[in-house]
């Protein structure tokens, strides 16, 4: 009787996991996406008031990060310690929308370019007096905001300064309707703004913006703490460095209104659609118009 050999096991065996290589992979996937939110772009959310009505808290937007060079403050979550240096350095323009990091906080804030290097600057019943010069105020008709009540900040509703203004339309919808202007500044920018009040920020002594700083104001001019405001009052304590700054908002991607929940199928719900894909760059108006 002759005795077979039992046929060798041909069946492949699986691969072990390179987990080096894994990790590695991972790695350089992460520096990728670090590199390109630094060096490029960076999604940014509106979490205050300060820029009403051309940003509205839950909105969602791209920053970018390259128009003035880059700086400490362009590495994503501020990896990198405060300093004053500047690589392919440039200087915003007026009416640009900027992210900056106060000299004492870690958080980003966004506000607008009103005055640059050189300026000279004072407010005065709320106008700003750029070089001698009041800037163009024209009354423009007053904006309706959405009521949304599930957004809070500061404590409270986003909303608690205006309920003067609050009407509801034929329609059932109910808005606020704020008085508004659009000021337009040297280069042409112009954009909206909302002053509905007389306060302390209104009236400011003419100071000269150094070289290398820029002055800051946000669009809702009675509730943003910005460079008319001292850093002790979360303000920006007079112009800024461009070193602080760390990009400008381009673009707004969506926005939610603040009854979404951790449910992805509640978005959709909460979307305000009428928000999505706007140019934050300012309209330019043909100088002397």
């Amino acid at each position: 009787m002759t005795e077979t050999n039992p046929a060798p096991d041909t069946a492949a065996k699986p691969d072990k996991v390179n987990w080096l290589a894994e990790i590695r992979s991972l790695g350089l996937m992460l520096l990728a996406v670090l590199a390109f939110h630094s060096f490029v772009a960076k999604p940014f959310y509106i979490p205050s008031i300060s820029m009403m009505p051309n940003l509205l808290v839950g909105d969602r937007l791209v920053v970018s990060k390259f128009p003035y060079g880059f700086n400490w403050s362009s590495v994503s979550f501020h990896l990198l310690p405060r300093g004053t240096w500047r690589l392919f350095g440039g200087t915003p323009d007026y009416g640009d929308i900027v992210i900056v990091v106060p000299a004492n906080r870690e958080e980003d804030l966004i506000k607008r370019v009103v005055a640059r290097p050189g300026d000279r600057i004072a407010v005065k019943d709320g106008i700003i007096i750029l070089n001698g010069k009041p800037v163009p105020r024209a009354v423009e008709p007053s904006v309706q905001l959405p009521e949304d009540p599930e957004l809070t900040c500061d404590g409270g509703s986003c909303y608690t300064y205006f309920q003067n203004y609050r009407v509801r339309l034929p329609s059932g919808r109910v808005v606020y309707e704020i008085p508004a202007y659009r000021e337009t500044l040297p280069n042409g920018a112009s954009f909206i703004v909302i002053d509905h009040m007389q306060q302390s920020l209104d009236n400011m002594d003419e100071i000269t913006v150094p070289e290398g700083h820029v002055f800051l104001m946000g669009d809702n001019r009675d509730h943003s703490a910005d460079s008319r405001a001292e850093l002790w009052e979360n303000g920006l304590g007079g112009p800024v460095p461009l070193y602080d700054i760390g990009g400008r908002a381009e673009f707004t991607t969506f926005s939610l209104n603040g009854s979404e929940t951790w449910n992805p199928l509640s978005w959709w719900g909460a979307l305000r659609g009428d928000r999505a894909w706007r140019s934050l760059r300012p309209v330019h108006v043909p100088q002397g118009k």
